[in-house]
């Protein structure tokens, strides 16, 4: 539509709502303030930046809250995701733990062990307590590092996308003395803060490693099952055929978590109930007596009898409670309540049956410690029993697959990681994510460490000790957010933080003896990922101090001289700018201040486009935004030149190739409702129109209420309206009809001269990354033709 009859258009419809008296709230403000901005076509001097609109309420990312429905639908889908490793623990826990048949005494203290883990680590510790160190929704490790850095100067943010983080960091009052102490030192002592940084990053890194080895883990051993039934299969087969498999679990990724457990989790649910029925059957047929394992006097009993041994043999029974780091982490993708009630109400029982049923039937036959579940199964039920422990053990995967999506959606919103595709597989369940670069490489992954390691004795000692690491983690970045988040005084969480430390730092003392077995493999892939996360951090801080020059009003680069042409500030030459018909829209990420990209190109270039347009994207944790907070346009202090806001969500389309078009629209919409609104609030200040409520209004211009002189001054100030107006709009029109360019910018980054030898190594080892990930220009959805990339370089 011509921008001209739009503005007339506008202009009847406000004066049709002027004509009752109603006006809104921001309207009201006197004309002076008004005429600064108005004074005429070409702005006589450069003011200030209008407020860009950077931070709105819903911006920020906040917490999903569900209906009743939903939640237990939740519920149903974290069954099928969440519990599959956990869940298949009752396969080869008591024969990962004993090397010979147990004594009645060893295995109620086994028993009891295992009882008091399932309550104290995953019940208690992490169901109850670690889930609602949440960050708005997300779950583990990192997460909870990213809620301590929202309440707590602790991290370094990109400057262009701190408005949109919500801080959080308390009033020192509000702390008492003894946490207030606690954040002081972490604040102010750099040791302590890369140490919460390299504790986050490890157990992100860890969860991966474990990511590459479950599910071959998984796969295999299911896969191996089937030994049972076809004694003389080949081990070329059970490979193969594994592979295959993992093949397989890959490809259906990109379905959705939605999608996949409408197969996973009547697998996993039909599954724990197995477990439950089998636990009640042996427990009612063979030997109840075991219930006594739920006392912890027997525990420890065990672990004192047996000392050393008893010791070496928490490495096995850790495994009843490996999966539960993917608990937390996957939290993001179903919510607190449905993994609680998941837990609760299901899964925890079923487990618990399980075991006590278990080691009922090992109570009275203890060589059946080899094959508790096949061999305690009741009569008639082996073969559909085999049959569902294949299955749930090759779902058991999708609780690791999953947290590692969520993980690396994490990191890379921290830039702990070059961006990477993420894809929202939900509108309902904002959380549920699936990222094609890390799945496909994890299949690669998990293949090749099935075909090398081909048996799960070797992959078994490769696992647990991350997940022991992890668990360690989580308990005490918790319990900072104990301190800094809940207000918890540090002298009642002592306490239980050395409980559970305890407890914790006995099942990794346990698990590290599987290091020279095969455990060193996952810490050294945790340790290499971690390295690679630091080193990606490192080389953005860098980067954005290098940034920090152009981090400015456009007030800063560019000044009017005295007869009215732009010129550079004094500070880059003052030279005299040109003008370049056409219209520029300068792309930039989250839009703080001026883009990098349009300082230096005035600067080197000495000239700016006829209109200039910042155009900024703010993705929003939404899969859609409406299209009256969509845009957010502003004027800033050149002479035609807008900023352009647009907030979209992950399941918005924004960059088309009728990009300029829309971009020209808002801004020709913008300067029209802007100088319809001044005019209302001229008409409304100069006492020209009657309040609502219908009373007379006193005019203090007038004081014997004739009126006409105010009448006059309204016409006049709109007259000048109409004249800047317009001007402005042909000047959009113009410069729209000769040429539209988007312009990008190409930064190069140098290692500074002097740098010392290992900063040296580190930039040029992330410069090296950063090159080779970057996105590239061919990747914008416009016209080709009308791109330009504008290259300069910093020095880091």
């Amino acid at each position: 539509m011509d921008a001209t009859i739009q503005f007339s258009e506008l202009k009847k419809e406000k004066s049709v709502a002027h004509h009752g008296g109603v006006y809104s709230m921001r309207q009201r403000s006197s004309i002076h303030s008004r005429r600064s901005s108005i004074e005429s076509p070409a702005e006589k001097d450069l003011g200030e930046d209008e407020d860009p609109g950077l931070r709105a309420e819903g911006d920020y990312k906040k917490r999903q809250v569900f209906s009743t429905r939903h939640l237990l639908l939740l519920a149903y889908q974290a069954t099928g995701v969440i519990y599959g490793d956990i869940g298949t623990s009752p396969l080869y826990v008591y024969s990962s733990t004993f090397t010979e048949a147990p004594s009645y005494e060893d295995l109620l203290g086994v028993l009891s062990i295992i009882i008091w883990s399932l309550i104290l680590v995953v019940t208690v510790k992490y169901v109850l307590v670690i889930l609602h160190a949440d960050n708005e929704g997300e779950g583990g490790t990192f997460s909870t590092y990213a809620l301590l850095s929202r309440f707590a100067n602790i991290s370094n943010r990109d400057p262009r996308e701190a408005s949109m983080v919500r801080m959080q960091r308390y009033q020192s009052g509000e702390l008492g003395s003894a946490g207030q102490a606690v954040r002081t030192t972490i604040e102010k002592t750099r040791f302590l803060r890369g140490l919460l940084k390299t504790i986050g990053v490890l157990a992100v890194s860890m969860v991966l490693a474990d990511g590459v080895l479950t599910p071959a883990q998984s796969v295999l051993g299911a896969v191996q099952g089937l030994s049972v039934v076809v004694p003389d299969l080949e081990k070329s087969t059970i490979v193969g055929t594994t592979c295959g498999i993992l093949v397989l679990l890959f490809l259906i990724q990109p379905l959705g978590i939605s999608k996949i457990t409408m197969v996973f989790s009547p697998i996993v649910l039909i599954w724990l109930g197995f477990n439950a029925v089998f636990g009640i059957y042996n427990l009612a047929k063979f030997d109840h007596s075991v219930l006594k394992a739920f006392s912890p006097v027997f525990a420890f009993k065990y672990l004192i009898r047996t000392k050393h041994h008893g010791w070496r043999s928490l490495g096995g029974i850790l495994l009843a409670f490996t999966g539960v780091e993917a608990l937390f982490a996957d939290m993001g993708a179903f919510s607190r309540q449905a993994v609680q009630l998941s837990w609760l109400c299901w899964t925890f029982p079923c487990l618990l049956l399980a075991y006590i049923g278990q080691a009922a039937f090992i109570s009275v036959h203890p060589e059946a410690y080899s094959n508790p579940f096949f061999k305690s199964a009741p009569p008639g039920t082996v073969i559909p029993s085999l049959v569902m422990a294949i299955l749930a053990a090759i779902v058991a995967s999708q609780a690791i697959i999953t947290a590692t999506f969520q993980l690396m959606a994490q990191i890379m919103k921290l830039s702990y990681f070059p961006q990477i595709k993420v894809v929202h597989t939900s509108k309902i369940y904002h959380g549920q994510v699936y990222v094609p670069m890390v799945n496909w490489l994890l299949m690669i992954g998990t293949v090749l460490i099935a075909a090398i390691f081909n048996n799960t004795t070797s992959l078994g000692n490769a696992y647990g000790v991350c997940v022991m690491f992890v668990t360690f983690f989580d308990t005490c970045m918790v319990t900072l957010a104990a301190i800094l988040v809940w207000k918890i005084n540090p002298f009642c969480v002592f306490l239980p933080w050395l409980i559970i430390v305890c407890l914790d730092g006995t099942f990794l003392s346990a698990s590290l003896v599987k290091v020279p077995d095969g455990a060193w493999f996952t810490i050294t892939l945790a340790s290499v990922l971690a390295a690679l996360f630091i080193l990606w951090r490192f080389g953005k801080e860098q980067q954005w101090f290098a940034e920090a020059e152009d981090r400015f009003p456009t007030s800063h680069f560019v000044q009017k001289s005295t007869d009215g042409t732009l010129v550079l500030s004094q500070k880059f030459g003052a030279t005299k700018l040109s003008s370049i018909k056409g219209f520029g829209i300068f792309f930039d990420k989250a839009g703080e201040t001026t883009p990098i990209v349009f300082s230096q190109f005035i600067r080197k270039l000495v000239t700016a486009p006829e209109v200039i347009v910042f155009f900024h994207l703010r993705p929003l944790e939404t899969p859609t935004v409406p299209a009256e907070r969509r845009y957010h346009v502003s004027r800033l202090a050149i002479p035609n030149c807008y900023r352009l806001i647009v907030r979209h969500g992950f399941m918005d389309e924004v960059i088309t190739p009728d990009l300029a078009s829309l971009v020209y629209e808002k801004i020709c919409d913008h300067v029209i409702r802007r100088t319809v609104d001044q005019e209302g609030s001229v008409i409304f200040n100069s006492g020209g129109e009657t309040p609502a409520d219908g009373s007379s209004q006193h005019n203090e211009r007038n004081p014997t209420g004739g009126g006409k002189e105010p009448a006059a001054s309204a016409s006049q100030t709109s007259s000048e309206l109409n004249a800047a107006t317009a001007a402005n709009l042909a000047t959009l029109q113009r410069a729209y009809a000769h040429e539209v360019l988007y312009v990008i910018g190409a930064e190069k980054m140098n290692v500074k001269l002097g740098t010392g030898f290992i900063r040296k190594a580190l930039l040029k080892a992330f410069l090296f990354f950063r090159e080779n990930t970057r996105s590239k220009i061919a990747n914008l959805k416009v016209q080709r033709d009308k791109v330009i990339e504008i290259g300069f370089v910093k020095d880091v």
